[in-house]
């Protein structure tokens, strides 16, 4: 049975999600169309900008993402504190950035405009709207899906629904959900045997966070602040920053370690490729406190060894049973 989504986000439980879309019809949003000869590919582009920009706007980070054919995956973070924080000028702003045109008592208060008593308090509640939208997944999706459907049927020459009904939705409840979440998604193209090396993983998260690295000028000599510092700055501006738990605004995990244990990960996927565990890759999944057939097996089956709540037992059958629920899969 379907599922309310308020019942889905529940941002008291954990600020990650894991973003799922898939076209409806013989859609693309990229690759050659065997029915009409066409390619597709610059419809991953129009959906990787346009992400983006709505990441600029709402308090929504993209912590990793994959474009595929015919469907899309991302993993965000949602910074509810962070909207609290905007001033209202913050949030007309950014809600003008969406919309051109704005309600007549946000112009009026923008021409500076004095208002009395009752108009102020509907302004409030417009502020107060706005700013909770600013920071809802559902309006972030809304907000890409329509702008990819409406450039999508402008080119096809056609109307009608581009996407499915609902968008699915994962919660990552603790850090193991959210990593090996984000390695599912980037191997998506290993995986679909679309790309044989992560580096030509083309519209990943994982590909930009590579190039980045790559062409980032380093010092050999750095200490291990410097370090810390250059893999701060090596990574791309629009992601979410991976670090340490010390830092709240990142990722729990360092980009180095990450790099590694997906390009590791990536080599479980073609045989002629496969080699041993490197003794830091061990290191790594200890400090997840997750063995190695276990981590293959979240990064090939993620989205069916989870449904709508992904996490540790323990943390599957705690919100299971605060949400009144007898069970949640992936507690066994």
């Amino acid at each position: 049975m379907t599922r309310a989504r308020k019942s889905l986000i529940d941002l008291s439980a954990t600020p990650y999600y894991h973003l799922i879309a898939r076209c409806v019809r013989r859609a693309f949003l990229c690759g050659n169309d065997k029915y009409s000869g066409k390619n597709f590919d610059h419809r991953r582009e129009w959906l990787v900008k346009r992400m983006k920009l709505l990441s600029d706007v709402f308090a929504i980070d993209i912590a990793a993402y994959a474009i595929m054919s015919n469907h899309y995956h991302i993993v965000v973070k949602v910074n509810k504190n962070k909207a609290l924080d905007w001033s209202v000028d913050e949030v007309i702003r950014r809600w003008y950035k969406l919309y051109k045109r704005g309600d007549p008592l946000v112009e009026r208060f923008l021409n500076s405009e004095k208002l009395n008593e009752a108009s102020l308090h509907i302004f409030s509640g417009i502020i107060a709207t706005w700013r909770a939208r600013l920071y809802d997944i559902s309006w972030y999706i809304k907000n890409l899906n329509e702008y990819i459907a409406r450039q999508a049927n402008k080119e096809d020459n056609c109307t009608g629904k581009y996407w499915e009904g609902r968008y699915k939705s994962q919660a990552l409840l603790d850090d193991k959900a959210i990593l090996s979440c984000m390695a599912y998604v980037d191997l998506n193209p290993i995986r679909a045997k679309i790309a044989t090396e992560l580096k030509n993983s083309d519209f990943t998260s994982i590909q930009e966070r590579i190039h980045n690295y790559k062409n980032t000028p380093k010092n050999s000599k750095q200490s291990i602040q410097k370090t810390e510092l250059f893999e701060h700055k090596s990574q791309p501006m629009q992601l979410l920053k991976l670090g340490s738990n010390a830092d709240p605004d990142t990722i729990p995990f360092r980009l180095i370690d990450y790099l590694e244990l997906v390009s590791w990960s990536s080599r479980s996927f073609t045989c002629d490729k496969q080699g041993e565990v490197s003794e830091n890759v061990l290191n790594i999944l200890a400090k997840l406190n997750i063995e190695e057939a276990e981590w293959l097996n979240a990064i090939q089956h993620f989205r069916r060894q989870y449904a709508n709540f992904a996490g540790s037992k323990v943390r599957l059958m705690n919100l299971a049973a605060q949400n009144q629920a007898k069970w949640y899969k992936g507690v066994g």
